[in-house]
């Protein structure tokens, strides 16, 4: 997709439904080595209870429609993203950078995520955007079992 112009705002409660379908998706069809754990209504309700109210959360959307987001940490040795989704529609049309970019200016560094081992398609994105892995992990430390990666910038 060509000339779409992302609009980013802080997520609101009623955001939650269209931040919960962004992630499975996300999760289900580009993650798909990493099964999730939880069922669909379990992740919503997830969403709904615990990551909205933490705060620090922004969506991206197109046309009014929630196309990404973002959840963040700070932390007070380092801080973290804690989430970035982007739905697979929207792949490579700069969401996702949009949204690291507003990470970066909320957040001072060092940075820090987890990714799974193989979820090839973000480690490039955040290797291509100055990420440095820093940990490899067998997986025993979540849920899925998945070998994951730290990564720092």
């Amino acid at each position: 997709m060509t000339g779409i112009i992302p609009n980013f705002r802080r997520t609101t409660e009623a955001d939650a439904s269209a931040i919960a379908e962004v992630y499975l998706r996300s999760r289900k069809e580009l993650v798909a080595c990493a099964p999730l754990v939880h069922s669909d209504e379990n992740v919503r309700e997830w969403i709904r209870a615990k990551i909205i109210p933490k705060g620090n959360v922004t969506v991206a959307t197109v046309n009014s429609v929630v196309v990404g987001f973002v959840a963040l940490s700070p932390g007070s040795e380092c801080n973290w993203i804690e989430h970035l989704y982007v739905s697979p529609d929207y792949l490579r049309c700069g969401i996702g950078s949009g949204l690291l970019d507003h990470a970066r200016n909320e957040l001072k560094p060092p940075i820090r995520l987890y990714t799974f081992q193989c979820n090839d398609v973000a480690r490039r994105f955040y290797e291509h955007h100055g990420f440095k892995a820093i940990a490899f992990a067998d997986g025993s430390l979540n849920e899925e079992n998945c070998p994951d990666i730290l990564y720092e910038w």
